[in-house]
């Protein structure tokens, strides 16, 4: 028995570490990213920045001083630049903090207009879809549907088959929905698979409640409203954040269907064309701030991701005790 339980321990120590190793492994990564825009350009482009943030002194004393010039070393030290003052006295990199990444985000008006538009499509596309997948799940709990079977079956094909993504710009040209913010919202807003968990969740509800409610005169509708839906809680929230998700990170539907309508581009897409051709921010913002910010620099694109992944994480924290109540909603009680 004592051996038994000391196995059962030392499995949940292995399993215990594997869990933190994994949460490291995708930790990290987003605390050097957050360095990155934390520190100053000067210190990111030299690679001097690894998970603290780091503010190179030569420009801290520029900025209060203005007599600071660069001497170039005359010998290499790795890939770093060393500076010097007017007293003699060299300063490389010291740890520090400093907002020029973000005041620099902050101030393009095109990506705060891209950020706005995007948390606003994100709440449209997460009702539509909650309204649709709800739509499609309730009926197909009922067994007198006719044609329940064959609409199952075409519903579940469209999981496997698709028509591709030419016929897809095809169908959204032919519709009228190219540049149109509407091709964000109408085509992607029904999951198969997300209405398949609603539907099981539904299938889970006891019949006696609903029999109930129709002998007391409900109609289908009034049983969705005041059974259903409020018994649903945990789930729903769970597929509000999927797509909730799933609308926050989505570019490619806005990279094909959206060449000519900048006005409508996501965040994700912005960021996208950021770091892909280094020319996204507005030239009215560069022009203005040449003096004291770069041009786009690895941090300036930090800065750039950090404001575009923030928002979303911050919705974790509001529906966690939904996913608690998920979890729990079919244990026994003693």
């Amino acid at each position: 028995m004592g051996s038994n339980l000391k196995k059962i321990k030392i499995g949940d120590l292995v399993v215990v570490l594997v869990c933190v190793f994994v949460i490291l492994l995708c930790v990290l990564p987003m605390i050097n990213l957050l360095a990155q825009s934390l520190s100053s350009s000067q210190s990111v482009i030299n690679r001097m920045v690894s998970f603290v943030p780091m503010l190179h002194s030569q420009e801290e004393f520029a900025i209060k001083h203005g007599d600071m010039h660069y001497i170039m070393p005359e010998h290499d030290v790795g890939d770093d630049f060393v500076y010097e003052d007017q007293t003699g006295i060299k300063n490389i990199f010291k740890p520090g903090i400093t907002m020029e990444s973000y005041q620099y985000v902050f101030l393009d008006k095109a990506f705060t207009r891209s950020m706005w538009w995007t948390a606003i499509l994100t709440v449209i596309c997460t009702l539509v879809s909650l309204g649709m997948t709800i739509l499609c799940a309730y009926p197909l709990t009922y067994d007198w549907l006719k044609g329940k079977t064959l609409i199952n079956t075409l519903i579940i094909f469209t999981m496997y088959f698709s028509a591709g993504t030419i016929p897809n710009y095809l169908l959204m040209k032919a519709l009228g929905l190219l540049n149109n913010p509407l091709v964000l919202i109408i085509p992607g807003c029904l999951s198969v698979f997300n209405m398949i968990i609603l539907r099981s969740f539904f299938f889970g509800i006891p019949d006696s409640l609903r029999e109930s409610a129709e002998i007391d005169g409900a109609n289908p509708f009034t049983v969705l409203v005041r059974i259903y839906l409020p018994l649903s809680a945990p789930v729903l929230a769970t597929l509000a954040l999927f797509y909730a998700v799933g609308r926050w990170n989505g570019f490619t539907d806005a990279l094909m269907y959206l060449s000519t309508a900048p006005q409508w581009v996501p965040i994700q897409l912005k960021l996208w064309q950021l770091i892909q051709n280094m020319t996204a921010i507005d030239v009215n913002t560069v022009e203005n701030m040449a003096g004291t910010i770069p041009r786009t620099t690895d941090a300036i694109k930090a800065a750039a991701i950090m404001f575009a992944t923030v928002p979303i994480l911050i919705m974790y924290p509001w529906l966690q005790r939904y996913f608690i109540s998920g979890v729990t909603i079919g244990a026994v009680k003693g």
